[in-house]
């Protein structure tokens, strides 16, 4: 959640979906002093990964609305924002936000996982699709983590 909350403040404070990246990058590191400038372009990169932002030329383009997003009136990102998730995080942050309470999406993993015999990303991503909740972008990553 707080990526996609640190990503919308850049484009909510200008107003738009679309940035030049080094708008973007003064927005998050000089204009709030979150992040080095290094760390804003990495948030880029991380952002891009989960499918938040496309990169189009020069620019960063949001792929979702940023005035859908709630900001929190005290809202500072903590270094954590800066950490890939994995596969695992990724699904069940998904499973989460689809409305399943993460408890009971743990136990469902972990029940096919022990049943099964697989990874905990597989299982999650055959709980994730038993209950509908699209998973592609994280179930990739996942078979590529199995050819490694």
């Amino acid at each position: 959640m707080s990526l996609d909350v640190t990503v919308a403040v850049p484009f909510r404070q200008h107003g738009g979906t679309r940035l030049g990246e080094g708008e973007f990058v003064v927005a998050l590191s000089l204009d709030r002093d979150w992040f080095s400038p290094d760390q804003a372009k990495r948030l880029i990169d991380l952002a891009a990964g989960r499918g938040l932002v496309e990169r189009d030329g020069g620019d960063v383009v949001a792929t979702f609305d940023p005035a859908d997003v709630q900001i929190p009136e005290e809202f500072e990102p903590d270094a954590s924002v800066l950490r890939e998730q994995s596969a695992f995080e990724q699904i069940l942050d998904a499973c989460v936000a689809a409305g399943l309470k993460k408890q009971d999406a743990v136990a469902g993993i972990n029940e096919r996982q022990s049943k099964l015999g697989v990874t905990a990303e597989a299982a999650a991503v055959l709980f994730a699709r038993e209950n509908g909740v699209d998973v592609d972008d994280a179930a990739q990553k996942a078979k590529h983590g199995l050819s490694k």
